[in-house]
């Protein structure tokens, strides 16, 4: 296994290789690169801008199609002669209902209302109709929409609307903006660049849908319901001031008609104005209402507000016409850019909102290159220390990890945000994980007797396995995070899974490829992994420390008892703080408002309390936060989505007016709906998470390890809201992320200690079970010890430096980590010794075999 032919080194050098040059255009401007170079992008929390999750209004959609469809009924029943009565469409049934007058005439307005369905194709190539008409005997026709139609309905709206938010903020001038869906009835909008989204949201928030009509000039617009036909709406009139319009419901023009639009003065008045010109069937149609109608009042209609009601002069036929109104220059120009933009099929709402200012997003990209830097220089220098020569070799194949991790993104052109820098840190400790494993099984076998070259195929072949079943625990932990995570957090999920993949790659391969190099050359009789090593590498490549001795006989068993008792106790403690006094949610789990502004000089806080508190928003906190010129701003969530972005901008102008000149840093809202989904998105991702691992371990070991792991698993989850609580850690999104690698690695550290007690029940066929489990955990006590100083070295600079989105994700896993490595002994093993002590071994204590004397071969395990 030590051998490599030639084309198998060629072809790892390739990978890594090919790893580099996939690397380097991250290093030259995009405008600089051919097509085909891939990059990865920086998210908005680094280079700063804005982040928007719209909703399509579909309860709009539903009432827009079921008024169309009792509007063209009406029409077809008249000139069909058939007589009817109640003609009304129920948008909240879903329907459209009429009773013919006489009962005769059902049939044949059943077959009326069924020419009126839209069909909608299907999967076999097939298409059935969006509409299901049915009738009784009284004579009651009901046409209601199916749920075929309803999707099908809400799928084409959600895709226009991408299309016309794209065109709206191309027309405004934002590069690199990302449009995209998400779920059913949302769209994603990310804004490089852009700290204040203010005008986007306004120009994104209008329907912008355009429609001429006649109006009804025998309808008394102060009556209190229209006739049919006919609807009231208010608009503005000749004197500026606002009048009710009685405006027929059909449209006799679209503005889906138009092909330009664009703002303009009168040359008579000098008042801006809206021209604009209609394709060949706009033109046509427009020249026919108008020469039909000469002399009447022809009402143009945005958004179902009347903008004006001119009385049609003489038909105009050129296919061009002007919309005044009291337009200013910019009211003119937004208003030709949403008709060139083309209309909504339905209103938007925005749902969360998260902006970043560039200044910000500089301060994150420092604070994480340097929580980098310095987790990657301990890590480099424990292993090195800790593990001489093979330490070194480790911290080659973790740089060559790095760049593999950096290339994977590239090609997958994905966006690196702060978490996913976290999730590189963590990475460093990560995936050192395997070399720990394979290290000391390699000193073991040494240690016992074997060969060099004897003990370094099996410290690599005995650890693969359990390489395999402990990050593969992690594995399971990051695509559940990824499946039910949101934003940033998926970031972070697909880094650390990136990173799981190749560090089992670097460790089992690129690792073994260097130390055969060092061993055909070298031709060692000893092995530097011992602090006496003997011989040249022995003495300038020897491991400098160990946190515990080689050969330890601590009786962990004893304290059994004791550890599951003080587990439960801090466990019910911990449930019982979370509900009281309870977590402190964070934005993304409660919904409200939290803003972050800098004020030119020192903020006076009491005058910005005052001010914010004024505006009826509910229970408003200020605070300073770091410095005395920024100022953290917390609102409650409001009644609506469309509260909440009022309430933003009247923070937003509040804020000015008490400090002109106020920078917006950072911006974060999120409404009642998207804070309930997050929330439990986050409580199904951390239930699956848990019962996956539940149904891997059970497959690969016996029930009582399964059992043992998911128990202590859950034990640990608790201890950690435990410590969120006790320190008012805020219960958000990234410490979810957070709580969800400390499962991963307790898991990981769990299997590595299981796997060691399966071999060893294989090996010593008649030793008792409580001494075999504290045989096990003293053999993998360094291993275990190891990987979790790998990991503290790693998160605590991001708990020091990763600045406040990171610092209590940092906090967190540190607990975790000191958790996890405490309960594989006194929760997981205890579990083990009493659910297996009757099943798993019987006998009496034999004594433990002393090291270097036991030859015998285990099949797997470390």
């Amino acid at each position: 296994m030590m051998f490599f032919a030639r084309w198998k080194t060629l072809a790892i050098l390739a990978v890594c290789l090919l790893g580099v040059l996939l690397c380097t255009p991250n290093l030259f401007p995009k405008a600089a690169l051919p097509s085909w170079a891939r990059q990865f992008s920086l998210g908005l929390d680094l280079r700063g801008g804005s982040y928007l999750l719209l909703e399509v209004d579909m309860d709009a959609v539903v009432k827009e199609r079921l008024e169309s469809l009792a509007d063209a009924s009406r029409t077809r029943l008249r000139q069909a002669n058939i007589g009817y009565v109640n003609l009304a469409a129920e948008p909240a049934n879903r329907r459209v209902t009429l009773r013919v007058r006489d009962v005769a005439q059902l049939p044949a307005a059943v077959t009326q209302m069924r020419e009126q369905a839209n069909q909608i194709p299907t999967s076999m190539g097939a298409t059935t109709p969006d509409i299901e008409v049915s009738s009784t005997p009284d004579g009651t026709v009901t046409a209601a929409l199916t749920e075929v139609g309803l999707r099908a309905k809400a799928s084409g709206a959600v895709e226009q609307s991408i299309e016309i938010v794209r065109r709206r903020i191309d027309e405004t001038g934002v590069s690199e903006a990302l449009i995209a869906r998400q779920g059913q009835s949302r769209i994603l909008v990310q804004l490089p660049g852009v700290e204040d989204p203010n005008r986007i949201k306004q120009l994104l928030g209008k329907t912008a849908r355009m429609t001429f009509h006649l109006l009804d000039e025998t309808a008394n617009p102060t009556s209190p319901t229209p006739p049919p036909g006919v609807m009231f709406l208010s608009g503005e009139g000749r004197g500026g001031q606002p009048e009710r319009y009685a405006v027929r419901r059909r449209v006799e023009v679209d503005g889906a008609n138009l092909t330009d639009a664009r703002a303009g003065q009168d040359n008579r008045n000098g008042e801006w104005v809206v021209n604009f010109t209609f394709d060949s069937v706009g033109t046509r149609r427009f020249a026919d209402v108008t020469r039909a109608n000469v002399g009447r009042p022809f009402a143009i209609v945005l958004d179902e507000k009347v903008i004006t009601a001119p009385n049609i002069r003489e038909a105009i036929t050129g296919g061009r016409g002007q919309i005044s109104g009291n337009f200013n220059a910019a009211s003119a120009n937004e208003l030709s850019v949403l008709l060139r933009a083309g209309a909504l099929p339905a209103p938007l709402t925005v749902v969360e909102e998260r902006s970043v200012g560039p200044e910000l997003g500089a301060d994150a990209i420092r604070a994480g290159i340097l929580a980098l830097a310095l987790g990657a220089i301990f890590v480099f220098l424990y292993m090195g220390l800790a593990y001489g020569l093979f330490g070194w070799l480790a911290d080659i194949a973790l740089l060559v990890n790095i760049i593999l991790l950096l290339a994977a993104l590239s090609v997958l052109e994905a966006t690196l945000t702060l978490p996913g820098i976290a999730g590189i840190v963590l990475t460093l400790g990560t995936a050192l994980d395997a070399n720990i494993l394979i290290n000391e099984r390699i000193r073991e076998e040494f240690k016992n007797g074997r060969p060099p070259l004897s003990a370094l195929e099996a410290g690599f072949t005995k650890a693969s396995g359990t390489i395999m079943d402990s990050n593969l625990t992690n594995l399971i932990a990051m695509a559940c995070l990824y499946g039910f995570g949101s934003g940033p957090v998926k970031g972070f999920a697909v880094t650390v899974a990136i990173g799981t993949i190749v560090q089992m790659w670097t460790a089992t391969t690129l690792v073994r490829l260097m130390v055969s190099w060092w061993y055909r050359k070298t031709r060692p009789t000893t092995l530097p992994v011992l602090e006496d090593g003997r011989g040249f590498w022995g003495r300038l490549a020897r491991p400098l420390f160990r946190i515990v001795p080689d050969v330890t006989r601590i009786p962990f068993m004893k304290g059994a008892r004791a550890g599951l008792l003080v587990s439960a106790v801090l466990s019910t403690a911990s449930l019982i703080g979370a509900f009281y006094p309870g977590l402190d949610k964070g934005i993304d789990f409660k919904g409200g408002i939290v803003m972050e502004v800098r004020t030119p000089g020192p903020a006076d806080l009491a005058r910005l309390r005052s001010t914010v508190s004024g505006l009826g928003l509910g229970d408003v906190g200020l605070q300073a936060f770091g410095d005395a010129e920024t100022v953290l701003v917390r609102l409650p969530v409001q009644a609506d989505e469309g509260g909440t972005q009022q309430a933003v901008n009247a923070v937003r102008g509040a804020v000015e007016q008490v400090a002109p000149g106020t920078r917006i840093l950072r911006v974060e809202a999120v409404g009642n709906r998207v804070s309930d989904e997050l929330f439990l998105g986050g409580m199904i991702a951390l239930g699956i998470s848990l019962l996956a691992m539940l149904v891997y371990i059970w497959f690969r070991f016996e029930w009582q390890f399964a059992i043992a792991a998911i128990i202590t698993l859950i034990l640990d989850t608790t201890k950690t809201v435990g410590f969120m609580v006790l320190f008012g850690v805020e219960f958000n999104l990234t410490t979810v992320a957070a709580i969800l690698t400390v499962i991963g690695f307790s898991a990981n550290d769990k299997v590595v200690v299981f796997d060691r007690m399966r071999e060893n029940l294989r090996k010593y066929k008649t030793m008792p079970l409580r001494q075999l489990v504290d045989q096990s955990i003293n053999e993998t006590l360094n291993r275990s010890l190891g990987t979790s100083m790998t990991l503290l070295l790693s998160a605590v600079p991001l708990a020091l430096f990763g600045g406040d989105t990171l610092s209590g994700f940092a906090w967190v896993m540190l607990f975790g980590i000191v958790v996890s490595a405490s309960s594989s002994v006194f929760i997981a093993a205890p579990i083990v010794l009493y659910t297996g002590e009757n099943r798993l071994r019987r006998g009496t204590e034999v004594p433990a075999p002393a090291p270097g004397k036991d030859k015998a071969r285990a099949p797997a395990g470390v």
